[in-house]
């Protein structure tokens, strides 16, 4: 499952002009991310960002799943499909669109709940964003260009993923298990065993 958001940090943080594109997994691991201009729409946007990445809807064979994209209510389904059909025809055989269901006020009311609620699976890009606006190169935009923008974006992006994928484990004792080191033989370098 793919889960696609806009994410207008405009809002909070300055940021001069620029949106950013974020879709992540279901771990809340980017997949892709792209950063336009403010004044571009939405759908424009994730029309850029997946017109950019179209080799990889190329290359990913129709007879397995289709990739699920899990959008907010910003987006407009059949405008996606009918632009992104004239970039690549066959890629609603591999992809469909989903819109992520908005709970009513009455149905947060009827729960006893007010204000944020998360949405089922829509609490992985809330966090993925959450963890991006909390790097310190991103509070501002200082970049001339959007290429840099998305640069920063994903140096931003790579430094959260190592942390988590090398953060040590608990073990059901409590204490924390030693990391696990990898060490690397390369064929073209001469090695010593250890």
């Amino acid at each position: 499952m793919l889960v696609l958001n806009r994410k207008d940090i405009v809002s909070t943080f300055s940021t001069n002009g620029i949106k950013r594109h974020l879709a992540v997994d279901t771990l809340g691991f980017p997949f892709f991310t792209h950063c336009t201009k403010a004044n571009l729409s939405d759908d424009k946007g994730l029309i850029e960002m997946l017109t950019k990445n179209i080799g990889y809807f190329q290359s990913k064979p129709v007879n397995t799943p289709k990739i699920t994209i899990l959008l907010d209510h910003g987006y407009h389904t059949e405008y996606l499909r009918e632009e992104l059909e004239k970039v690549y025809p066959q890629i609603m055989t591999k992809i469909r669109f989903e819109l992520s269901a908005k709970p009513s006020k009455q149905e947060k009311k009827d729960q006893g709940k007010s204000g944020f609620v998360p949405v089922a699976a829509r609490w992985v890009i809330e966090r993925s964003n959450a963890w991006m606006e909390r790097c310190k190169i991103l509070v501002k935009n200082f970049e001339r260009t959007l290429a840099n923008a998305t640069a920063k974006v994903n140096l931003c992006l790579i430094r959260l993923m190592v942390k988590r994928l090398a953060a040590p484990s608990k073990m059901s004792n409590g204490f924390y298990k030693k990391p696990t080191v990898f060490r690397l033989r390369l064929s073209a370098i001469k090695c010593v065993p250890y």
